[in-house]
């Protein structure tokens, strides 16, 4: 029999936290963050961070667990996440895999294989830099000459992904869309729900911009502070989140602050729309019209699917 797993996503802002937490009191469940940026620790404001009130006694996995200094990738999401998944099916828990990062989340659900030529930390390094010197669109350019097909579906500006396929194309030998679709038509290991929020743009824009007034309400500048207090800068994976090299670059007087936070809130709401367009290339989602007040039926509706598919 294939394992159990649930999955809730969605964009940024459309309330997945909280969602899933119901859906995990419920069901006896436990929840694994797909999230590139919670996983570090002192990074709490800027990743929106779900606190232990708002976990209501649920436990949370892939949370805290990293120093800011370290790096974090895909390869190491995969392993983290499969050993948790392994940990909470032993003790007759459902896991449940929420959160935003689509390729993290494929990776878990169709047991994507990487191999050790996949990552290279000083290319990784040099193409980042590459993008500050000569801007994002001059590195979009080296990917559409190494992988036209994947170049034409990743705006220039998200440079994580931008990378991601350059270091893999030029370690491997394959392009990053060849990769993607034989990924893509593997069968995965598990009896899973798909569950992808959606919003009316409209509302998630009101809420992304509410949640980035409210972040530095809450201390984002003083958070950085101390996060180059510690040594942190611009170089490191943890200090290219959004909002972070905002903020980094406002503290070194390149935007003032009324332009980092008008840039925040745009790059965001850029990142949302990434977000929903790989969620619509996805297989077998099932995708809930998410509005301010209809949580609980949306969690009936989830049970209702979880039961149908025989998952608990």
């Amino acid at each position: 029999m294939k394992k159990p797993l649930i999955i809730i996503t969605g964009p940024t802002a459309s309330g997945k936290s909280n969602i899933s937490v119901s859906l995990a009191k419920k069901i006896n469940g436990e929840i694994i963050s797909a999230d590139s940026m919670q996983v570090y620790k002192h990074m709490d404001i800027g990743t929106a961070k779900i606190t232990k009130e708002e976990m209501q006694g649920v436990t949370h996995h892939l949370i805290d667990v990293l120093d800011p200094r370290d790096d974090f990738n895909v390869s190491l999401f995969k392993e983290y996440a499969n050993n948790a998944i392994e940990d909470i099916l032993s003790r007759n828990r459902i896991p449940i895999i929420a959160g935003g990062t689509g390729f993290y989340i494929q990776s878990v659900l169709y047991d994507t294989q990487f191999t050790e030529h996949e990552t290279d930390t000083h290319l990784r390094n040099d193409l980042f830099n590459y993008a500050e010197k000569y801007g994002n669109e001059a590195l979009h350019d080296k990917l559409k000459a190494l992988d036209p097909v994947y170049a034409e579906n990743v705006h220039f500006n998200n440079v994580k992904r931008v990378v991601r396929a350059i270091e893999y194309c030029t370690l491997t030998g394959q392009s990053f869309s060849e990769h993607n679709e034989t990924e893509h038509n593997r069968t995965s290991p598990y009896n899973y729900a798909y569950f992808v929020l959606d919003m009316d743009r409209e509302l998630l824009y009101d809420r992304i911009n509410i949640r980035v007034d409210r972040m530095f309400d809450d201390g984002l500048l003083d958070e950085v502070r101390e996060l180059k207090k510690l040594g942190l800068n611009k170089d490191m994976v943890s200090m290219k989140g959004l909002g972070y090299k905002e903020v980094l670059d406002y503290l070194d007087g390149i935007y003032t602050l009324d332009e980092a936070i008008n840039i925040i809130k745009r790059e965001t709401r850029h990142f949302a729309k990434r977000q929903l367009t790989w969620f619509r290339r996805e297989n077998d989602t099932i995708w809930l019209k998410k509005t301010a007040e209809n949580d609980d039926l949306l969690l009936e509706s989830m049970i209702q699917t979880i039961n149908e598919k025989g998952i608990i």
